[in-house]
């Protein structure tokens, strides 16, 4: 009789998380979807400097030169900086993931599960809103491929947990 009680509770706690990992995939959703039509863009441009040096009209001669960048890029940045993604306090999923280098920020991000989209956001936000006072930081995010591999692996969460959903509700469905 213990058995069936304990089980029963375990069956009961299992539905609960499922639940509760469903609720924060749909609440990523939106923001995820809205930043994904740029992954073909950021495939193409990986490894590719995204920036120019704008030397028009003499400026050189008589100003600081500029960075000028791509369209698309702005755009992106300013789509990333309208969704709830962000974290200003993006120090901190570096430090604590004692992520250090490029190819740790890498390992970090393929390993990433639902758990830790809180940390990919971070990920992100070290590349958007770094880039807000040093412009290189953009490039660099394109560049080495972070932000593309943050956008992937988010929406490779987020399809992994619709379509687990679905299931679910299909089997609701069947009286299983």
């Amino acid at each position: 009789m213990r058995w069936k009680n304990f089980k029963e509770q375990g069956d009961e706690d299992m539905e609960k998380d499922e639940n509760y990992m469903q609720e924060l995939a749909e609440r990523y959703r939106p923001d995820v979807e809205r930043l994904i039509k740029y992954i073909p863009w950021l495939e193409a441009k990986a490894g590719v400097n995204i920036s120019r040096i704008y030397s028009g009209e003499g400026i050189s001669e008589h100003s600081i030169s500029f960075p000028v960048y791509d369209s698309t890029l702005m755009s992106l940045v300013q789509d990333a900086r309208r969704t709830k993604l962000l974290d200003r306090n993006y120090p901190y999923v570096y430090a604590r993931n004692r992520i250090r280098t490029v190819a740790e920020e890498q390992r970090y991000i393929e390993q990433a599960t639902l758990q830790q989209m809180d940390g990919l956001c971070g990920v992100l936000s070290k590349y958007i809103l770094g880039g807000m006072t040093k412009g290189t930081v953009w490039t660099e995010g394109v560049s080495n491929g972070s932000i593309l591999k943050v956008l992937v692996k988010m929406k490779e969460i987020l399809e992994f947990w619709q379509k687990k959903g679905r299931t679910a509700a299909e089997t609701g469905r069947d009286g299983k």
